[in-house]
């Protein structure tokens, strides 16, 4: 069983680019989970036609026993769905239902080697305790980070590489590639392979940005359910191919902000 982790800065599109990654495997007949490990809730709505599961905290809430029906869904290709939720706004720590939906699902029996990946879908703004958690032995063995070439994209990930870095000592995970998510800028593909080769990985896909991926999400679905055969959904499959077939994992070198600053004015 593969464990991976997408970690991006919020709104970079790494719910879409996890749920069509996961749709592409399981429609190859691999047998994949998905985490949302975001407070929004949404990251595998595509999957579930639009539908939301309930989520592990509010499960929680009620204060009685989690059950697999009560917070597993089965979404395209097969794919179980799990939100972790967060806390009532205002109130509690949104990193801590990642914590506790990741001791469920063990309590479950879903780490038990009846999956072949799992995808941890997380959010990269702030890599607090909770947040990181994905990142630590036990769980997801390789990282991808999805970013766009705007500065505050690839600031994120910046700040996730640093991430990785606190963790390399207590047997983390490494980060096994950059996802370009394009914005329709200019020199976009360049800044982020540059970016990507900087900190001493690389760019293993560059998802153009498509007109396709709001149709699919206004019919609640992913690129890959709703045109199969387009040249979009073929850049998540090959995607797809890229992340089962793996690679050797790098511990990042993140940069200084002169570093970053200087990736982003060479793209202008």
């Amino acid at each position: 069983m593969k464990q991976i982790a997408i970690y991006g800065k919020g709104g970079i599109g790494k719910s879409t680019i996890t749920a069509n990654l996961a749709a592409a495997l399981g429609c190859e007949g691999r047998r994949v989970m998905q985490i949302g490990c975001d407070p929004k809730q949404d990251s595998t709505r595509l999957l579930m036609g639009g539908e939301r599961k309930e989520t592990v905290l509010d499960c929680l809430r009620r204060g009685e026993e989690v059950k697999f029906d009560d917070i597993v869904g089965r979404g395209y290709g097969n794919v179980l769905c799990v939100e972790a939720g967060g806390p009532e706004p205002g109130v509690g720590c949104a990193g801590r239902g990642i914590m506790a939906t990741l001791e469920i699902l063990r309590k479950l029996g879903l780490y038990d080697g009846g999956l072949d990946f799992i995808l941890y879908d997380v959010l990269g703004d702030v890599v607090c305790g909770g947040f990181a958690m994905p990142m630590r032995r036990g769980f997801a063995e390789e990282v991808y980070i999805v970013t766009s070439g705007e500065y505050m994209a690839l600031y994120a990930a910046n700040n996730i590489c640093r991430g990785l870095v606190s963790f390399s000592s207590r047997g983390g995970a490494r980060l096994a590639g950059i996802i370009g998510n394009g914005r329709g800028l200019a020199h976009e593909e360049k800044t982020i392979a540059a970016f990507a080769e900087s900190v001493g990985s690389q760019m293993v896909a560059f998802v153009p940005r498509s007109g396709l991926v709001q149709e699919g999400e206004r019919a609640g679905q992913t690129v890959v359910e709703y045109a199969p055969e387009s040249s979009q959904a073929a850049v998540y499959r090959e995607l797809a191919r890229v992340v089962a077939q793996g690679g050797r994992g790098v511990l990042p070198q993140p940069l200084a902000p002169a570093e970053l600053e200087e990736i982003v004015r060479r793209g202008l």
